[in-house]
């Protein structure tokens, strides 16, 4: 039976989620989802939804919302150490449950993200970095955060691209606020996919050729929009009379589609075969790896188990499925075999 390593899910160590809880965020939207879900916090609670399965292991990272925002730009420094300490001796303790962890940065402060990432990589032996499809409202192709990108190909980890949105982020210009928790079923996957475009065009992985992005739910839309990312992203610029977007076109070494492709994706979909198939079909099996997005599931274990049989009901060969489930995580995560 091959080895299932979730490469994106989430947990709250002790002191961080105490400090959390007492924060001015703690009972607001994705607060108050986080704060009624046992698992997230409690060990013994996610050591029972585990042992469901078999050869199963987790890459475990803090849960949305942003550190920054909840605790702002002067707090989240100590917030992030305080996070990710208690990763890494979580990862100590429990090696056997939690393969290791992705470190969480104060992205308001690059200078203090850098700073962290060195430290939480190089002495907390973090696997990788986690960054939200935006920081407090600025895009990531900003430079003032290209340092911590290029930190990150620098030691060679990989960066796990996680969406950003709340209720305040309307879906029509005339509202103050999104209805119905749109702005979380459709805005996350939009987030994720305009987080993708920005870095594509603003030349990141030109400047960065060992750049290694993992971007959550399946790469958000586009995998599903590949016409549209393919043939009319050929034509950029065509349709904008305010900006030179057919230089940018020119300028650029591949057709955007193919920056695309350089992404690699989760199988975070909550179940979502069709999406598992398109997802697949379009960043292809050495970049896609197994992730269940626990513990955000209705009941405890409901993600993992819905993964599994989506994945288990593909025409894969066995070795195929060892790839999503293990061989790409062992390869992102530098894992003797």
């Amino acid at each position: 039976m091959s080895l299932k390593i979730d490469l994106f899910n989430h947990f709250f160590p002790k002191l961080f989620w105490e400090e959390f809880l007492n924060s001015s965020y703690g009972l607001k939207d994705m607060g108050k989802r986080v704060s009624n879900i046992p698992t997230i916090y409690d060990l013994d609670a996610r050591f029972r939804c585990m042992d469901e399965f078999d050869e199963y292991t987790q890459l475990i990272s803090l849960a949305s919302p942003p550190i920054e925002i909840f605790f702002g730009p002067e707090d989240s420094p100590r917030m992030a150490r305080i996070g990710n300490d208690g990763m890494a001796e979580l990862v100590a303790k429990y090696p056997d449950r939690f393969i290791g962890f992705i470190s969480s940065l104060p992205m308001t402060d690059p200078t203090e993200a850098v700073k962290e990432l060195n430290r939480s990589v190089t002495e907390l032996g973090a696997k990788g970095i986690q960054l939200y499809t935006n920081v407090a409202g600025k895009p990531l192709d900003l430079p003032e955060f290209q340092p911590v990108f290029e930190e990150a190909v620098k030691l060679d980890i990989p960066i796990w691209i996680h969406p950003a949105r709340g209720a305040s982020f309307s879906d029509y210009a005339t509202e103050k606020k999104s209805k119905y928790e749109i702005w979380w079923t459709f805005g996350w996957p939009y987030e994720t996919s305009a987080a993708m475009a920005r870095l594509v065009f603003s030349g990141l992985f030109d400047r960065f050729p060992g750049l290694k992005i993992i971007t959550h739910h399946m790469g958000g839309m586009i995998p599903y929009f590949e016409g549209r990312v393919g043939y009319g992203w050929d034509k950029l610029g065509s349709r904008t009379t305010d900006e030179n977007y057919e230089a940018l076109l020119a300028s650029m070494k591949k057709r955007p589609i193919d920056y695309f492709r350089l992404f690699l994706a989760d199988t975070a979909l909550f179940g979502g075969r069709a999406a598992t198939v398109c997802g697949l079909d379009f960043f292809g099996i050495d970049n896609v790896v197994f992730a269940s997005d626990t513990p955000f599931e209705p009941t405890p274990g409901l993600y993992i188990r819905e993964t599994i049989k989506v994945i288990e009901s593909l025409d894969l060969t066995a070795a195929q499925k060892d790839q999503i489930y293990r061989g790409n995580a062992a390869r992102l995560l530098k894992l003797k075999s």
